[in-house]
């Protein structure tokens, strides 16, 4: 007879998603993927991440700029637009929901996003920057990453 053993580690995906993670900057892409995770939340019950990387200003400490208000402003504006929507549909969509700001470039404050609320599913949109194209946008990183199922939302 053969023993099986249960593992010690966090398992993603076993009963269905728990925490679905979409990645928000303001960008129409980024509102769509926002919407589609949405939805995937409401249907699975599962508690829906939106997620705001503020990138680090690389100069910015070196001019004066206080890196920890830098980029503050859209977050709050993120979080308003987000109430508004969630007013609108008022209660013919109800998903559990938090707004979660992370710091970094847009990949490593997804992941570390994902990994910290131990996220069964990433959901971000497509790139509407052309340069990506060369070096690799975040979903194709994200997905080379291999950690989390990952869809990109055009």
């Amino acid at each position: 007879m053969e023993e099986h053993q249960v593992p010690a580690y966090f398992e993603r995906g076993t009963d269905g998603p728990k925490v679905i993670l979409a990645g928000l900057d303001g960008s129409d892409s980024s509102w769509r993927a926002a919407a589609y995770a949405s939805g995937l939340a409401r249907r699975q019950n599962a508690l829906l991440a939106l997620v705001y990387v503020q990138p680090y200003l690389a100069g910015g400490a070196a001019l004066g700029v206080p890196v920890s208000d830098t980029d503050t402003g859209i977050a709050e504006q993120l979080l308003a637009e987000i109430r508004d929507a969630v007013a609108r549909v008022g209660n013919t969509f109800r998903v559990r929901w938090e707004f979660h700001t992370f710091r970094g470039d847009p990949y490593n404050g997804l992941a570390t996003a994902a990994d910290q609320l131990t996220a069964d599913a990433v959901v971000v949109g497509s790139s509407e920057q052309a340069g990506h194209r060369l070096v690799g946008s975040v979903a194709v990183r994200l997905v080379k990453a291999g950690k989390w199922p990952v869809t990109v939302v055009p």
